[in-house]
């Protein structure tokens, strides 16, 4: 069930608030279960089968490794992480690796007859299977008690908000909030205040999605489905227009689960800090999709041996981390690539820093902070923007494509005017001012609804949100868009 629907806005979301209300305490977690798992369904139904076999084999790893001792324990953990990843493998990985298995079997001049699996991926697998080997992990190393009801357990990995593209939540958080004592959790009374917030942080969810990212969408779609078509300025367009989009996307349906896990009552890890305001590319990876980069410094990067090895060693589970990533992401080797310059970007940041810092004495940009500050922002924008390119192209050839005919083709306003054309419906003219628009506000919303900010109060708060509201009615785009990292 998408979020952007009908049914999620005005059916299921409304129904299973209120009824989670209306409800003792002691039902609400099994009216949360069913509500997941009917809300996973609405997709492929019969994938619902996957989630129930990775939840049985974590929950009774978590039971097993905590009853057990020595080898034992890590026989058990060693299990989960293998079923974990099986699945992920199977049905994910290995139409990837068997078309690359026979690519090379080809190449060598062998036979290779291995067939391909005709099987879709289930919606959102990355992100539960990941929520879920977190919860093994943290068992056997000693920080999260083995969850004893089943029900509760499965709540956490299914729990309907963050259920299909995050946030990654950690046991520590979701779990132990499921389990509360009354006045938190699912033990929480109705508070005015957070349902409140929580619809408000929503409705901006929904702005990003529907009124920025689906209109970006478009034009991306449009340029990228025609490389052929265009030139610079039209390629360069939806080079920036994408980062737009898959920002707004994501942190959209972050806002929307948030904002939904609020009014319940939960409190959600925040995912988004605008990351487009970084001045690093580590600072980047600790403002974007952090649920997933704080999983990997955790359970992959610091395992690994992190920074207390020698350079060297410290430059490999860099680049280890984000190729995995770049995997986690898609089978596909764009992703691969994606994933390497992310963690190319860093080995160069440290064998360059001596070399930046002397350039920063000698210019005078160490005594001008302000200025240091707005050039590396635009250059790790841009250094982010690159890797976009092999992000959102199908192929590594149609990546290329896009990077040669930006710096080769030429073209300028009548390359935009054509495009502009091709879309029809005025959607350009529409897009631009409302993009311009959205990057003077994003900044100040995004500390609003984290409430790290105080907003206008009384009739400026309802201003404001009523302008959103008309903005969502008005200009909102409604093509019923499935969520970018739904396919993740």
């Amino acid at each position: 069930m998408l979020f952007n629907s009908f049914e999620f806005l005005c059916l299921f979301f409304p129904l299973v608030t209120g009824a989670y209300f209306l409800l003792p305490h002691r039902w609400r977690w099994l009216l949360l279960l069913a509500a997941s798992c009917w809300f996973y369904m609405a997709f492929v139904p019969v994938y619902i089968l996957i989630l129930a076999f990775t939840i049985a084999v974590d929950y009774f790893a978590g039971l097993w490794i905590e009853r057990s001792e020595g080898r034992t324990r890590k026989t058990f953990l060693v299990a989960s992480i293998i079923a974990n990843v099986g699945v992920l493998a199977v049905f994910k990985y290995w139409n990837f690796l068997n078309g690359n298995l026979s690519a090379l079997f080809h190449d060598l001049g062998l036979g290779y007859h291995v067939p391909d699996l005709g099987i879709l991926l289930p919606i959102g697998l990355s992100f539960h299977t990941f929520q879920s080997l977190s919860y093994t992990i943290e068992v056997y190393r000693g920080h999260q008690r083995a969850e004893r009801r089943p029900g509760v357990f499965a709540l956490y990995v299914m729990f309907y908000p963050q259920l299909v593209a995050g946030p990654i939540e950690r046991p520590a958080n979701l779990l132990d909030q499921l389990n509360a004592p009354e006045g938190r959790g699912i033990r929480s009374h109705l508070d005015a205040d957070r349902v409140v917030w929580g619809l408000k942080q929503m409705l901006w969810g929904f702005v990003k999605k529907l009124v920025i990212a689906d209109r970006c969408g478009a034009v991306v779609d449009q340029v990228y489905g025609h490389i052929g078509g265009y030139h610079t300025a039209g390629l360069l367009l939806a080079c920036y227009l994408f980062a737009l989009q898959i920002y707004c996307d994501f942190s959209g349906y972050t806002d929307i689960a948030l904002g939904a896990a609020r009014v319940m009552g939960f409190d959600l890890m925040v995912n988004f800090r605008t990351p487009y305001r970084s001045g690093s590319i580590s600072e980047f990876w600790s403002r974007w999709h952090i649920s997933l980069s704080s999983w990997f410094r955790d359970y992959l990067y610091i395992p690994l041996g992190g920074n207390r090895v020698s350079r060297p060693m410290w430059y490999r589970n860099l680049l280890i981390v984000f190729l995995v990533s770049g995997l986690w992401h898609g089978a596909n080797w764009t992703y691969v690539i994606w994933g390497g310059l992310h963690g190319a970007y860093l080995v160069l940041a440290l064998l360059f820093a001596p070399f930046w810092r002397r350039f920063d004495d000698r210019t005078g940009l160490a005594g001008a902070p302000r200025l240091k500050q707005v050039l590396n922002v635009l250059v790790t924008f841009h250094l982010v923007l690159f890797a976009w390119i092999f992000f959102r192209a199908g192929t590594v050839q149609e990546a290329f494509e896009v990077i040669h005919r930006i710096v080769h083709s030429g073209g300028g306003l009548g390359d935009v005017l054509a495009l502009r054309k091709d879309l029809g419906n005025g959607m350009l003219d529409t897009t631009l001012p409302l993009v311009v628009l959205f990057l003077f506000i994003d900044p100040y919303m995004d500390a609003l609804i984290k409430r790290e900010r105080s907003g206008p109060r009384g009739l400026g708060s309802m201003l404001l949100f009523a302008a959103l509201v008309v903005a969502l009615v008005v200009v909102g785009y409604y093509g019923r868009t499935s969520f970018i990292y739904f396919q993740f």
